[in-house]
């Protein structure tokens, strides 16, 4: 019986990681007695993140929920704690499951919009700019996760029209308009995986770089926002003297990866991919009926009312999520539950493995793990607190979630403001860096941003090949510039 418990999970995982998990899982209550909860702390969250590096093998929600049983039995956290940081996300949590399905119900449209972007614009230094600003714009005013799924939904689509066309091929489907079957071998479709995952990470990036600029970006802002009481204007304004290079070295550093074709970028579109893509467009439009034409118009008036809703900021976004869905359902006839069911199942494998994900934080808050590392700074000459708090929020964020660790960091310095050693400049500056440092390095890794570790875990990345290391290799060039250029516009 333990046997075969053992073979089912992690049973796609690789032998050694298998070992390693249960080992270490084993010897940790001797480890907290013998090296502290401290130091067991620090090497749950090296575990955790093994068990992400390991997304495209196992799903992380039974690896890193075996951890978080385990860490809720040595008492590293409660449950109440635990509780307390989901109800905190709970704006996040409903993003995910009725945003998300909501944009379910939109990839006719999406894919009618970027399907002919894509075949239209022939030029990748120019596709890519495009993605990665219209990414940014969306992420500025909307949300990095609705924006992400936007292009999980895009490129899943399109992939599919791939594959359904090559699938077919020898049949009777329009065979004037398919290239010849030997062109179309296991090297064009990586080639076409390439060209895919360039472009989601030009557009992931796009995100964080958009996301920091204003106070609606990512969830942190808003909670900077109102500890310093800024309106939405006055962020931007008071952010624009970091974010605003931050957002140029970004688009150059896009502009140099696709030219220079390192880190993974560079590859184009195989003409025999946009072949079949533009022979597919051209058959879609043709064989369309007045009905999907109707179906295309309804969506394209949720989407309006969809940036009218988030922009006057009308409820809460997974609301707003809410009511479009229904919208979006009711007017286009989609009015039985297996139809509308099939929208949830992208986000809620995420949500669950997003509140394990809460009981390592609850843990990084219960043990003050980072606590040091703040206390260590604010012993810091003036002048130099500022590089050093967005350095450390861009390090801690990396590993760890950004809107805890500017949670954390704000209310330390407000209680440093409040107690009266600070000024009101100098709270107002050391704002501006975690702001900035928990939203530029943090693009190191997926546990940095939710968007990446969404599009990590999404349906999207296995057909990509889209892996824990490899969006960290191609995310290193844009790490490295937006935490220089933040750094030095501190």
């Amino acid at each position: 019986m333990l046997a075969l418990a053992y073979k089912e999970f992690l049973g796609n995982s690789p032998l050694w990681f298998k070992n390693i998990t249960l080992l270490f899982l084993v010897v940790c209550l001797p480890l907290k007695l013998i090296v502290g909860t401290t130091v067991l702390g620090w090497m749950f969250i090296a575990m955790f993140i093994l068990t992400l590096a390991m997304a495209l093998k196992c799903y992380p929600l039974q690896s890193g929920g075996l951890i978080a049983i385990a860490i809720l039995a040595l008492g590293l956290t409660t449950p109440d704690t635990v509780w307390h940081e989901i109800q905190q996300n709970l704006p996040v949590l409903a993003l995910l499951i009725f945003m998300v399905s909501f944009i379910y119900f939109m990839k006719p449209l999406l894919s009618f919009v970027f399907a002919r972007i894509i075949v239209g614009v022939h030029n990748k230094v120019a596709l890519s700019i495009l993605f990665s600003f219209m990414a940014a714009f969306l992420s500025a005013f909307l949300d990095a996760l609705t924006v992400t799924a936007v292009l999980i939904a895009v490129f899943v689509a399109l992939y599919g029209v791939y594959e359904k066309i090559h699938s077919i091929q020898g049949t009777d489907y329009n065979q004037d308009n398919i290239p010849d079957s030997q062109e179309m071998g296991e090297e064009t479709l990586e080639d076409f995986r390439s060209f895919i995952r360039s472009l989601v990470m030009h557009g992931a990036v796009g995100t964080a770089l958009g996301g920091v600029t204003t106070m609606v970006g990512e969830p942190q802002n808003l909670l900077i926002a109102e500890k310093m009481g800024w309106e939405f204007m006055q962020f931007v304004e008071v952010m624009a003297h970091v974010t605003v290079p931050a957002v140029i070295a970004g688009l150059l550093t896009c502009v140099l990866l696709e030219l220079s074709g390192k880190f993974g970028y560079g590859k184009k579109l195989d003409p025999v991919v946009r072949d079949i893509l533009t022979a597919y467009v051209a058959e879609e439009d043709a064989k369309r009926t007045p009905r999907e034409v109707y179906g295309l118009w309804v969506q394209g008036i949720c989407g309006v009312l969809l940036i009218i809703g988030l922009g006057l900021h009308l409820m809460e976004v997974g609301l707003i999520g809410l009511c479009l869905l229904v919208v979006v359902t009711g007017l286009t006839g989609i009015n039985e539950e297996h139809q509308i069911g099939h929208a949830f199942e992208e986000s809620l494998p995420f949500v669950s493995l997003l509140c394990i994900f809460f009981v390592v934080v609850g843990m990084i808050h219960d043990l003050h793990l980072f606590t040091p590392v703040i206390t260590w700074v604010l012993t810091l000459p003036m002048d130099v607190q500022p590089g050093a708090f967005f350095l450390a929020n861009g390090i801690l964020s990396a590993i760890s979630d950004n809107v805890f660790v500017a949670t954390v960091y704000i209310n330390e310095v407000k209680n440093a403001f409040d107690a009266g050693d600070i000024t009101r400049a100098h709270f107002e500056t050391l704002a501006v860096s975690i702001n900035t440092g928990t939203n530029l390095p943090s693009v190191a890794t997926p546990n940095g941003q939710a968007a990446f570790l969404f599009l990590l875990t999404s349906a999207l990345a296995p057909i990509i090949r889209l892996g824990y290391g490899r969006m960290v290799y191609m995310a290193l060039p844009y790490t490295i510039v937006l935490t220089v250029v933040g750094y030095l516009f501190q």
